[in-house]
């Protein structure tokens, strides 16, 4: 008697539960997470199909896309059918989906509190587990004219050179600045070094007059605003 131990692979499938066909045929809000890293990797390996491997993925992240998203190439790599080209893909489409988020309106985005300043530059620090220092340019209606990556490091930080961030507000004719770097430890605690280096900024910013109105430091679970808790006076 013919046996049915081996694994069938999509091609196999009825068509209307093949991903791709199923994309086409019912629309893509009808596919499952696992059935779209299917369609993204093509194939999965000897043992299992690419939504049994993609399905194999996202359990091993507790079926959270953002702690998917946090995967580098050698994490991803360590399943067995996903070789770098294909963690490439992944990681790509993962950081194009984050980026859509970002995207920000033809309309300059006004902050006048630390909340404002947070939500317009906290994906910036999505799935982050290094750090890094952004700073926000404003014009003197405080609105952001634009974002600037400064620097990134390790897990234990990464340094900002103060020369470095006034050159890019000089030459974008920044009105003001606002610092703000991720603690990938979920400490919201400034260290000695965070006031040091802010004490120096605001220094420069006053001789140059280009204030630095605010520094936040953020997490995955929130933010700590210099200029709420008074470590700018």
């Amino acid at each position: 008697m013919e046996t049915y131990d081996h694994k069938i692979s999509i091609k196999s499938w009825a068509e209307e539960d093949r991903p791709r066909e199923k994309l086409s045929n019912q629309g893509r809000r009808s596919l499952s997470d696992a059935e779209l890293i299917a369609i993204l990797i093509g194939s999965g390996n000897v043992n299992e199909s690419a939504v049994e491997l993609s399905k194999r993925i996202l359990y091993a992240c507790d079926h959270d896309l953002n702690q998917l998203a946090r995967l580098g190439i050698a994490d991803l790599s360590r399943f067995k059918g996903i070789g770098e080209a294909k963690a490439i893909t992944i990681i790509a489409a993962l950081e194009l989906g984050r980026r859509r988020k970002d995207t920000v309106s033809a309309q300059l985005v006004q902050v006048s509190t630390s909340i404002d300043v947070y939500q317009s530059i906290v994906s910036q620090y999505k799935d982050l587990n290094h750090e890094e220092f952004w700073i926000l340019l404003l014009n003197r209606a405080n609105k952001i004219t634009s974002r600037h990556l400064v620097s990134k490091g390790g897990q234990a930080g990464t340094i900002a050179d103060p020369k470095i961030i006034f050159n890019i507000a000089l030459e974008n004719h920044a009105a003001s600045v606002i610092l703000t770097h991720n603690h990938p430890s979920g400490n919201l605690k400034p260290s000695q070094a965070d006031l040091e280096l802010t004490r120096k900024l605001k220094s420069a910013g006053q001789f140059l007059d280009i204030p630095i109105l605010d520094h936040l430091i953020i997490t995955d679970q929130g933010f700590l605003s210099f200029a709420d808790e008074g470590l700018l006076d």
